[in-house]
C-alpha cells in the first residue's frame, strides 16, 4: 500500500507523496554526487538542475517504481528488471522534454555502449535497477514509516506545504536560467552570424576594388609597351599612380576587418559578462551539455567561462 493509513484525505495524501519527492530526490542528488566525484577522483560541481541539494529525477523515478511495482516485486530480480526499464524510461522521457523545452541536451550518453539516442544507457539503467532493489525492499518502509509518523503528530501536511513553496521558487528560478542560457546562446549565434556576413561582404567589396584597380593598371602597362621610348618614363609613373591606390586599399580594408571585429567581440564579451550565478550554476551543473542549434555558441561560451576562471 503506497499511503499509510494515517493520510486519509487528498491534502494528507499529496503532503505524503511530495515528502517521499523530497526524500529521495535528496538521497539521488547525494548518489550522484558521490559517484561523479568517484569518476572525478575529486568532488566534483553540484549536480542538478535546481539550485538545491536535490535532483528530482531520481525522485519522480523513486515514485513511479514504488507505484508501478506497488513497493516491489516479491523476486528482487523482477524488481531489478522492472526498475531498471521503468526509470530508464523516465530518464529518456526528462531528456526527450527538456530538450523540447530548452532546446539544450542537458546530458549525452553517447560515448557509452549500449546507449539509445545518447538519454540512457546500460551503464545507468544498471545501477537503476539496483537502486529500485534497495528501493522496494530496504529503503522504502523505514522512509515511509518515518513519513508516516510526521502526519500523526501533526507537522507533514506544514512541513509538505513549506518544502512545497521553496521548490517551486527554487524551480522557477533554474527555468529562467536555462531560457536565459538559451536566448543567450541565440544572441551569441546571431552576432556570429551577423560578422560572418560583415567580412563577406567586406571581402567581396575588396575583390571588386582589386579587379577594377587591376584592369586600370593592365590599361596603363598595355599603353607602356605601344608607347615610344621617350613616353617610357611617362608611362612608368601612371603604372605607379595606379599601384599607390592598392596600398590604401588593401590598409582600409584592414582597417574596417578589425573594426567588424572588434564591435563583435564587445558585443559577445557583453553578454558573456551579463551570466548570473543561476546560469554559471547551471552550465558547472551539466559538464555534457550540448546545444543542437547553437553547438559552436556554447563552446565559446564554456571556453570564455573558462579562461575567466584561470
Amino acid at each position: 500500500m503506497f499511503f499509510p493509513s494515517v493520510c486519509v484525505t487528498p491534502l494528507e495524501r499529496f503532503s505524503f507523496a511530495f515528502l517521499l519527492l523530497m526524500v529521495y530526490s535528496f538521497l539521488g542528488w547525494c548518489g550522484e554526487m558521490v559517484y561523479c566525484s568517484l569518476g572525478q577522483r575529486r568532488l566534483c560541481e553540484k549536480r542538478g538542475f535546481l539550485n538545491g541539494l536535490l535532483c528530482p529525477i531520481y525522485g519522480h523515478g523513486a515514485l513511479v517504481v514504488l507505484l508501478v511495482l506497488d513497493g516491489g516485486c516479491a523476486n528482487p530480480l523482477f524488481t531489478f528488471l522492472l526498475g531498471a526499464i521503468l526509470t530508464s524510461l523516465v530518464e529518456y522521457i526528462t531528456s526527450y522534454a527538456m530538450e523540447k523545452l530548452f532546446h539544450m541536451r542537458w546530458w549525452d550518453y553517447s560515448q557509452y555502449r549500449f546507449h539509445i539516442n545518447g538519454r540512457v544507457c546500460l551503464l545507468n539503467s544498471t545501477l537503476f535497477g539496483l537502486a529500485s532493489v534497495f528501493l522496494c525492499h530496504a529503503a522504502s518502509p523505514p522512509v515511509s514509516a518515518r513519513l508516516a509518523s510526521l502526519f500523526v503528530s501533526g507537522i507533514g501536511v506544514p512541513l509538505a506545504l513549506v518544502l512545497l513553496a521553496v521548490y517551486l521558487v527554487d524551480l522557477a528560478l533554474s527555468v529562467r536560467s536555462a531560457i536565459q542560457i538559451g536566448d543567450r546562446l541565440a544572441k551569441l549565434h546571431a552576432i556570429q552570424d551577423e560578422l560572418t556576413g560583415r567580412l563577406e561582404a567586406l571581402k567581396a567589396e575588396q575583390q571588386q576594388a582589386m579587379e577594377l584597380q587591376r584592369k586600370r593598371l593592365e590599361g596603363s602597362l598595355t599603353a607602356a609597351c605601344l608607347g615610344v621610348e621617350e613616353r617610357a618614363a611617362q608611362a612608368a609613373q601612371a603604372v605607379q599612380s595606379k599601384l599607390e591606390p592598392l596600398a590604401g586599399l588593401s590598409a582600409g580594408f584592414a582597417a574596417r576587418l578589425e573594426a567588424a571585429r572588434g564591435e563583435a567581440q564587445q558585443k559577445l564579451h557583453a553578454l558573456y559578462d551579463r551570466q548570473d550565478f543561476f546560469e554559471r550554476r547551471l552550465l558547472r551543473a551539466f559538464p555534457s551539455m550540448r546545444a543542437p542549434h547553437y553547438g559552436d555558441a556554447l563552446k565559446k561560451l564554456l571556453e570564455y567561462r573558462s579562461i575567466r576562471k584561470k
